[in-house]
């Protein structure tokens, strides 16, 4: 068991050290902001963004483009010190009712408190299949590389490499998958103190404002939405749509084993562990083999 445990902290330090700082692109060339234009700025070399938040607006950032299917790669370094109350969203969107949508959202605590990394899913505007993690670092102290990638198969989340969530296309078996809807990348810093902290109990301490979130070197390599025709051709095996690789059908033997440290040491919320929650009427993803 010792020699298990030692092999799996050297495969989360190696996706560590690969993957931290790999992101490359510029934000001035594929998004734009979208709300409080007066609280965030894009740097003049058009590669970082700065979020502010204070008691006037917050202020977020969009894609130009929709994408469907691919990996989508942000740098994040999260508001500092006292942060309860306040939410950094990262997520994939389409819109309307009916809506598909991948979520990282962070979700700030007092200070010395640790940050809740906040994932769900959406699909056909249905949600409520929120998985949170302590993170095994101080995400601001530094930028931390967040990726969601989807594919035909499987949507994955990682942090600096590592995976932490894997979602499956059951679709054969009535559950639906985000496979039809381009989404857009959308990024803010919000006064979420109504529910973000404790269940709304910690409210914002505006005496700490301005609060700032930096987002870094946003990457999307992943197949650009035109309309219907993107469903199959997004979804075509083909070299040019990298991500249908029977290699990114499943996780490895070594992913698998970094999503398992992650998972069994900060894992702290699983809806599918959540019997009360659902009076024992599960999810039906909940009894499918999700890796």
């Amino acid at each position: 068991m010792a020699s298990l445990h030692v092999m799996l902290m050297a495969l989360v330090l190696c996706g560590i050290t690969l993957d931290q700082s790999r992101v490359e692109a510029k934000f001035s060339k594929s998004m734009y902001i979208n709300w409080g234009s007066q609280h965030c700025s894009i740097s003049g070399n058009g590669e970082d963004v700065q979020l502010v938040l204070d008691q006037v607006s917050g202020s977020g950032v969009q894609s130009k483009r929709a994408f469907l299917f691919g990996s989508i790669e942000m740098l994040i370094k999260l508001v500092p010190g006292n942060s309860a109350g306040t939410v950094t969203a990262y997520y994939v969107s389409s819109t309307g009712s009916r809506h598909d949508e991948i979520d990282f959202e962070f979700l700030g605590n007092v200070s010395g408190q640790p940050y809740i990394i906040h994932t769900n899913i959406y699909t056909q505007g249905n949600g409520s299949r929120e998985q949170q993690f302590y993170p095994w670092f101080d995400p601001t102290a530094a930028y931390h590389n967040y990726t969601i990638h989807w594919n035909p198969t499987e949507v994955v989340w990682y942090i600096d490499g590592l995976p932490i969530r894997v979602f499956r296309n059951y679709e054969s078996k009535g559950i639906a998958f985000p496979n039809k809807q381009g989404m857009r990348v959308y990024s803010s810093l919000w006064n979420a103190d109504n529910w973000a902290t404790r269940g709304g109990l910690v409210k914002i301490d505006w005496s700490s404002a301005p609060f700032r979130a930096g987002l870094r070197n946003f990457r999307a390599r992943a197949c650009k939405w035109n309309g219907p025709v993107s469903i199959t051709q997004c979804a075509a095996t083909s070299p040019a749509n990298w991500w249908t690789a029977p290699t990114y059908s499943q996780l490895s033997f070594a992913k698998l084993g970094q999503m398992k440290w992650v998972r069994d040491n900060y894992m702290i919320y699983n809806y599918c562990n959540d019997t009360k929650r659902f009076n024992s009427q599960m999810p039906p993803e909940c009894s499918k083999s999700q890796y």
